[in-house]
């Protein structure tokens, strides 16, 4: 981990975003999108974004990193889009890759979230998703499951060793555990990862409506751990 994600991972910085997403809220409790003009609504589409750009070289300098006149909040999706990550040329040496774990119960919206942020240069790792590339029909037939499993790891390896030329790779899983979450973090080093905070009632609402299983759901929910802190 480099010293720039160290810095975004910090206790310092966290503390320090979120009181001054408090100080910047308006009186129904929403941030404005400094790129769009529009509210944030969810918690986790917000981002604070360095106005002078934060580097190796000056990360140790608070009146550049921990400046509150240098942050503006945006949406995630305007974030991509200030840095210029959809297309290549946003970066003069090429494209930064940038990895986001995607956590949440079942039916929480993880991917519905994804589908609004990504570009079609991105990579959307998601059991889910190749389920429904290789299967005929509804079901997860275990006869499958090893395919699934297999392709599931071959592109984490690629993740991981950021092969290819994608932009963003979104990874979408419950990651229940806390443990679990912060050793695929270490080994993917993950940029953020992304908190799809969505109620237990709302996803139950969603799953019968899909007429799906809900006992995964509470099952998420009884195992859920948040970070400590």
């Amino acid at each position: 981990m480099d010293k720039l994600q160290a810095f975004y991972k910090s206790k310092k910085w966290e503390a320090f975003v979120k009181q001054l997403r408090i100080d910047r809220a308006s009186a129904d409790g929403f941030v404005i999108c400094a790129h769009c003009g529009k509210p944030i609504v969810k918690a986790y589409d917000c981002i604070a974004h360095h106005k002078q750009e934060l580097t190796l070289l000056n990360v140790d300098d608070s009146m550049v990193s921990l400046n509150p006149d240098n942050i503006i909040f945006v949406h995630f999706r305007c974030h991509n889009e200030i840095h210029k990550r959809f297309g290549f040329g946003g970066k003069p040496h090429g494209v930064v890759k940038q990895v986001y774990l995607v956590y949440g119960a079942p039916y929480a919206g993880k991917h519905t979230w994804v589908d609004g942020v990504a570009d079609d240069s991105d990579i959307i790792v998601s059991y889910d998703r190749l389920w429904q590339s290789i299967r005929h029909g509804n079901g997860k037939p275990r006869a499958l499951t090893d395919n699934v499993f297999g392709l599931y790891d071959c592109l984490i390896d690629m993740v991981k060793v950021r092969r290819g030329r994608w932009h963003s790779a979104y990874i979408i899983g419950g990651f229940p555990s806390s443990g679990q979450r912060e050793r695929t973090a270490e080994v993917l080093g993950v940029n953020k990862s992304v908190f799809i905070d969505t109620p237990m009632e709302t996803c139950l609402v969603r799953a019968k409506a899909a007429g799906a299983e809900t006992q995964y759901i509470q099952d998420w929910f009884e195992k859920y751990s948040p970070l400590p802190g």
